[in-house]
């Protein structure tokens, strides 16, 4: 290969690239009539209104992930820490063109009595929509996402590459889980027990024991964590995201019981007998948790009685 092309290889591969680990802060808004879509910026979140609706804070990406548009990751790739920059997402790249096809008419039974109202949020055989009138026996209702036809302008700032593992997985999990969590790295050896299958037909299996090297992810379970949602029905795709990306070989939840509460205090004294299951501090701190991880208490009986 001749200089020529190794000084154009070398070129073309300089900058964040994909699989790199970025913090990124940026805003994101509609082109037409500049509508917030997110932000990483707490003041354009308090200026909007919408400051109470999460953390806002510089976010830890994976490039090529998809962590983001797939049209602002191409922007990113070759560009430096300190760099920023602004790109537009077409409709069709962003939240897709607007369907006429997705507004649909359904029987108004489908609809429950608190969501009767223009512009609720329903959900009809598994589908999202939002409500657009209800006349008669009938509801017209838009499955289409609210910004489906409108483009996106991204405007960021490339903060610093990423490189500790650690901080690599606390960004993954705060942007899958949106929680908190207390986790740290160790580095250990374990024991791993395989099967060898013989040299020759007459032979019988092995069974060996190894000693190997393997760093563990250890993360301490919270109420919030073992009721958020999206943790309880995607644990395992989310850890496995985390181990694919990070390198990481394990991931170990611990519960932590330090003796700080939630004593029962005698069978009847700790839940004020049969009839004394509300009101206490251990259901406040239940419906607390329930509530951050934005889960209906009602729903979650009826479904644990089913």
């Amino acid at each position: 290969m001749s200089e020529e092309a190794d000084e154009t290889e070398e070129t073309e591969t300089t900058g964040l690239q994909d699989g790199d680990f970025v913090r990124i802060a940026y805003t994101a808004r509609t082109t037409e009539g500049g509508q917030l879509v997110d932000t990483t910026d707490e003041e354009v979140a308090e200026e909007e209104g919408v400051a109470d609706q999460g953390e806002f804070e510089p976010r830890v990406i994976a490039l090529g992930e998809q962590h983001l548009f797939p049209t602002v990751e191409e922007d990113i790739i070759g560009k430096e820490a300190g760099d920023s920059g602004s790109v537009t997402v077409s409709a069709e790249n962003a939240f897709g063109e607007y369907d006429e096809s997705e507004v649909r008419t359904v029987s108004a039974d489908k609809i429950p009595e608190d969501s009767m109202r223009p512009g609720a949020q329903v959900e009809i055989d598994g589908d999202q929509g939002y409500l657009e009138t209800i006349v008669g026996g009938r509801a017209r209702v838009d499955f289409n996402h609210p910004l489906a036809g409108e483009s996106v302008e991204y405007e960021y700032e490339l903060l610093e590459e990423v490189e500790d593992t650690l901080e690599q997985a606390k960004g993954l999990f705060s942007m899958f889980l949106d929680v908190d969590l207390e986790m740290r790295l160790e580095e250990e050896e374990v024991e791993e027990t395989s099967v060898e299958e013989p040299e020759d037909d007459e032979g019988e299996p092995e069974t060996v024991t190894e000693t190997v090297q393997k760093t563990t992810l250890y993360i301490e379970s919270t109420p919030q964590l073992a009721m958020n949602q999206q943790w309880m029905f995607q644990k395992q795709q989310i850890g496995q995201q985390v181990i694919d990306q990070t390198g990481i070989d394990r991931i170990i939840i611990e519960e932590v019981i330090d003796g700080s509460g939630m004593g029962m205090g005698g069978m009847m004294g700790g839940m004020g007998g049969m009839g004394g299951m509300g009101g206490g501090a251990e259901d406040a701190d239940i419906e607390e948790a329930l509530e951050d991880a934005d889960i209906d208490a009602d729903e979650l009986a009826a479904e644990i009685e089913e």
